[in-house]
């Protein structure tokens, strides 16, 4: 079985279980996509398949990546991810579809998280602050407090957690239970959030 897919992030919606609670959920887009390369352990020295999803105007694509993908008979894609294939047998210019998930199934989802620009160390880090105001304190609550040790060491050490740029990273949630699957449609409904914005790529592995 395919070990994973790439998808887009359609967004969040909510539905009610069997015991009429009401479960947060969100809709992924998933697949299909085509093989674009087949890794094998005779030339490569492991055994993986890269996949393409969304197509990609050939206007612009590299020559590069339209010879790449001519090889497959099929167009340029936007995103190309490789996926483990230990025991498969995939030919060049197959279709994986979302078939290979099964409902009630569980999936780790990854993808980019939300930037969230230049952010102090309450919000990046979860620092507490100052928490009062006496002591004749004055805008201090959200300050980060000391960042030195003493004259010795005399210096601030690399790693200090510190106010800065946030979001914008590679994020894994691990273990989402798969609600529903929509074969018609390619829709894949896991139960809680998926990083990114509305419209990101995402990569859905089982």
């Amino acid at each position: 079985m395919m070990s994973g897919l790439i998808g887009k992030k359609i967004g969040m919606t909510s539905v009610f279980s069997v015991e009429g609670k009401n479960i947060p959920c969100t809709v992924i887009e998933a697949g299909p996509c085509v093989v674009t390369q087949v890794r094998t352990e005779e030339v490569d020295g492991y055994a993986a398949v890269q996949l393409g999803f969304e197509d990609k105007k050939e206007k612009h694509a590299t020559k590069a990546e339209q010879g790449h993908a001519k090889k497959a008979n099929t167009a340029p894609k936007k995103k190309v991810v490789e996926f483990s294939a230990e025991g498969m047998d995939f030919q060049l210019g197959d279709v994986v579809t979302l078939d290979v998930f099964s409902t009630d199934g569980w999936v780790d989802v990854s993808g980019i998280s939300k930037g969230k620009g230049f952010q102090g160390v309450v919000k990046r880090h979860g620092f507490a602050g100052v928490g009062q105001a006496t002591h004749g304190q004055h805008n201090r609550l959200r300050a980060p407090g000391s960042i030195g040790a003493a004259s010795y060491p005399a210096r601030v050490f690399k790693g200090m957690r510190m106010a800065g740029r946030d979001g914008g990273k590679t994020v894994k949630v691990e273990s989402l239970k798969v609600l529903k699957v929509i074969p018609e449609s390619n829709l894949l409904i896991v139960k809680g959030s998926v990083p990114g914005a509305k419209g990101s790529y995402l990569i859905i592995e089982q």
